[in-house]
This record gives C-alpha cells, sequence and structure tokens, in this order.
C-alpha cells in the first residue's frame, strides 16, 4: 500500500480499469439504444366483406416483421363492404419497398379489393399538385405558408390563374423566392383555358382550388383523370351570387362553415372531405364576419390535404366518403 502517490504499475492499472468501464458503458450504452427507429407505413383497403381479412392483413405485417400501430376499420350497415385504413412500422432492409407492394398486391387478390393502396411517407416522393386561383388570396397564401413550413406533405409545381398579380404582390414575390411558376390564364366565358391549363397540370398527382371561381367542365374532369379538390364557404345554398357573406350578415345568420370537397361535373355536389363551423354573434361587423369565414376556408381546406395526403380519405358510394 501506498500512501500519499502511487507507482507506475498501479497506475497503469487503474488506467486499465477506467478504460474498461468507460468501454463497457459506451457498449452498454448502444445496446441499450436498440434498432434504428421503424420506418412509419400506411395501407388503405376497400373490398367486399368477408371472414378473415383483418387476420391476413396483420399476418401479412407480422410475417415480415412489422409492427401494427393502429387500425381503423369501417363495414357500413347492410352492405357486403369492408374498408380499413392500417399504420404500421416496419424496417426497410428486411421489408423492401417494392416486396411491400407485392404483399399486399397478393391480399388484393385474394379478396378481390377495389382499392389498395400504400404509402411510406419517408420513402415515397411526396405529392406533386397545383394550385388554381382566382383573385382571393387568404386560401392560396396559407397553403403557401403551411407548404413552407413542412407541414402539408406535397410539393406546389405551379400556381395558375385567372386574375393577374402584379410583380410587387406578397404571392408573386413569395412564388419567385421559392421558385414555383405562376400562370396567369385570363378566362372568358367563352373560353376557359382549359387545354393550356391540363398541358400545365399534366404530370401533378391532385390539383387544389384555392377559391379558384371557375367552373371545370366534364371534359376537363375526364381529361385530367385525377381528383381535385375544392374549398368553398357554408352559406350555400342559401346566399348565392355576389358578396354571400353580406347577404348572410345582413339575414342574421348565425352558423357559418365552410366544406371542402372533390370536384365533380354537378357543381358544389362532390363527396365531402372536412366540413368546419364557427358561431357569430351580434357584436361581430361585416368585417369579423367575413375574417372568421376565411379563416374557416383557409383551415378546413388545409385539414383536407392532409387528410387526402395521409390516405384518410375513401370513396363510399357515388357520393359520400369514408374519412377516418
Amino acid at each position: 500500500m501506498v500512501v500519499g502517490g502511487a507507482s507506475s504499475s498501479s497506475s497503469s492499472s487503474f488506467v486499465g480499469i477506467v478504460r474498461g468501464f468507460f468501454s463497457r458503458a459506451l457498449h452498454s450504452s448502444k445496446a441499450s439504444a436498440g434498432p434504428a427507429a421503424a420506418v412509419h407505413g400506411i395501407h388503405v383497403f376497400h373490398c367486399p366483406d368477408v371472414v378473415g381479412i383483418v387476420a391476413k392483413l396483420s399476418e401479412c405485417i407480422a410475417l415480415r416483421g412489422g409492427n401494427i400501430h393502429c387500425v381503423d376499420v369501417f363495414v357500413p350497415e347492410n352492405k357486403q363492404v369492408f374498408y380499413s385504413r392500417c399504420e404500421f412500422g416496419f424496417d426497410p432492409a428486411s421489408w423492401p419497398r417494392d416486396e411491400i407492394n407485392n404483399d399486399f398486391m397478393k391480399l388484393s387478390t385474394l379478396f378481390n379489393a377495389e382499392r389498395s393502396v400504400v404509402r411510406v411517407p419517408y420513402l415515397d416522393p411526396k405529392y406533386r399538385i397545383a394550385v388554381l386561383a382566382s383573385k382571393q388570396d387568404h386560401c392560396l397564401v396559407d397553403l403557401l405558408h403551411r407548404w413552407q413550413e413542412g407541414r402539408l406533405p406535397v410539393d406546389i409545381s405551379c400556381v395558375i390563374s385567372n386574375h393577374v398579380r402584379s410583380p410587387n404582390t406578397h404571392v408573386i414575390r413569395f412564388l419567385e423566392r421559392h421558385g414555383i411558376p405562376y400562370h396567369y390564364l385570363p378566362t372568358t366565358p367563352g373560353n376557359k383555358r382549359e387545354d393550356e391549363i391540363l398541358e400545365l397540370v399534366v404530370d401533378t398527382d391532385f390539383l387544389v382550388l384555392a377559391r379558384y371561381m371557375q367552373i371545370l367542365s366534364g371534359r376537363f374532369l375526364e381529361s385530367y383523370g385525377k381528383d381535385i379538390i375544392n374549398i368553398h364557404h357554408g352559406l350555400l345554398p342559401s346566399f348565392k351570387g355576389g358578396n354571400p357573406s353580406k347577404q348572410a350578415f345582413d339575414a342574421g345568420v348565425k352558423l357559418i362553415g365552410a366544406t371542402s370537397h372533390f370536384v365533380t361535373e354537378e357543381l358544389d355536389s362532390g363527396a365531402i372531405i372536412e366540413q368546419m363551423v364557427e358561431r357569430v354573434y351580434h357584436r361581430d361587423t361585416l368585417q369579423s364576419f367575413v375574417q372568421k369565414s376565411e379563416n374557416l376556408e383557409k383551415q378546413c381546406l388545409a385539414r383536407a390535404l392532409k387528410s387526402y395526403c395521409e390516405l384518410r380519405v375513401l370513396p363510399y358510394e357515388s357520393n359520400k366518403t369514408v374519412v377516418f
């Protein structure tokens, strides 16, 4: 035993013990961290209702080492139809992306599914969209800022409008800063510029009408062939035409709203994706009335886009949707 000092051999032993301790601690820390976080996947399914669908879906994921996080199932009353939306985690090293498609395709064939879609947000490209807008900016500006902040899982290919915007406006400056093309296509009653719009949106996954005040023809809808999402205030059908907010305000309306829906050939009759409402009071002015209405439109459209991109919206019958 050495008091007040240590021999070189004792010092070496001590250093070795310390190094061993830290080495074991580091190894233990790495081991306790476990494997890398699982990648998040989403699967939606629509098929005739039979016994055993959920069991087979679960088995498909479990056999590949995946882990189901949540499952939502809907079977309409008195209808032999099955809808489901499943979120799961998986390791891409043991379940490659293309094999996921193949495995779920086998289930689709087994159950004669009408719809079977898989999305892996971390691996799949973002949805590519075009936004159409007219004179009002509130919905367009809100979408652009949500996109900039990463709150919408989309890439905006372009903005198309039938109203000119001067170079110094907030919208144009924003689009130029982010390299998003702006196309001004003035319309007339006899020319809606639909062929030019189709050329501009040919590579998009779906379209968004952010207060685009033009009616798209059946020919346009058929030629485009993909989903189009629209937003409008909830004052229809009672208050039509110019300045519906003033009409509703003068009539003493106390409940206002907004509706986001799919576009069909019949005006404002497509399947509803999202709806929101808010009360107005006797102390509201026309200005606050309009502001509340516009805020609802912005929020309702953003929610609808997010739900659509997360595969939470499925067609149900001819004019309805299942929203998980």
